[in-house]
């Protein structure tokens, strides 16, 4: 069975693209194949996934053809290529503290001594808007609201410079308060660092927010890709006009 089959698509420098589709469309499965992290029992059979590696000079990589757990591998993942998972409380250890899990990235991905990594990782958390930062990298995931947690993951995405980062559905567990502060701040971070940033998501309002293209999956086949201006003023699908339709208007 394939999940994903025939889908091609380019996230540029300093560009949002957002990837669309209704659960089980195969929108996790490609952040997925990307960031290396497949399941065992999954595998790439045929195409390229091509990412132009700034720490080799822009030379372009081939992510398909290397070994999920080899050393090639790990230095880009989380280092050149950093993911944003929807659930911070998975994803994030409730046994190490915040500056710990933050600290350990710049370590392994720099080089650098605890020292530096703890004053690294103090700037990032007051760069995505933590109120006390001093304090809170010694807090534990559980002492943090949701919205701070997902700030803290967005830190700990962020601390290495990614040239590509991979948020995949970033708001769903979060009030929609936060959810437009989130949003607002990935759009700032986004054009302080000028990343490439893939943004997984089934709302179209996310989409509407922060995304400069559209990339729509239906059943793991690319149905309609574009600039968001284009597809939504003149959506050439069914699948995607059944999506726009389906956003509620309220007249006013």
């Amino acid at each position: 069975m394939r999940a994903v089959d025939g889908l091609s698509f380019r996230v540029p420098a300093g560009r949002t693209v957002a990837l669309v589709g209704e659960s089980g469309s195969g929108k996790s499965v490609t952040a997925q194949a990307i960031m290396g992290i497949l399941p065992r029992v999954a595998k790439i059979t045929g195409g390229a996934i091509r990412f132009r590696d700034p720490a080799a000079n822009g030379a372009v990589v081939d992510i398909a053809q290397l070994a999920p757990d080899g050393g090639a591998f790990r230095n880009l993942r989380g280092g050149r290529i950093a993911i944003i998972f929807q659930e911070p409380m998975t994803s994030l250890s409730p046994v190490h503290t915040i500056g710990n899990q933050i600290g350990e990235a710049l370590e392994l991905h720099r080089g650098v001594g605890k020292t530096e990594a703890r004053a690294e990782t103090i700037e990032m958390l007051d760069l995505v808007g933590f109120p006390d930062p001093e304090r809170t990298i010694d807090s534990y995931p559980f002492e943090l609201s949701g919205g701070l947690r997902q700030r803290a993951m967005i830190a700990m995405a962020l601390v290495c410079r990614p040239a590509l980062l991979i948020a995949d559905e970033p708001t769903t567990a979060l009030d929609v308060t936060i959810q437009a502060q989130i949003l607002k701040l990935l759009k700032d971070l986004q054009a302080r660092f000028q990343m490439a940033v893939l943004i997984i998501t089934h709302d179209l309002g996310v989409v509407a927010n922060v995304a400069d293209e559209v990339v729509v999956l239906y059943h793991g086949r690319l149905m309609e890709s574009g600039a968001v201006e284009d597809i939504f003023r003149d959506p050439g699908h069914p699948y995607l006009k059944a999506l726009l339709h389906a956003v509620p208007r309220f007249h006013m």
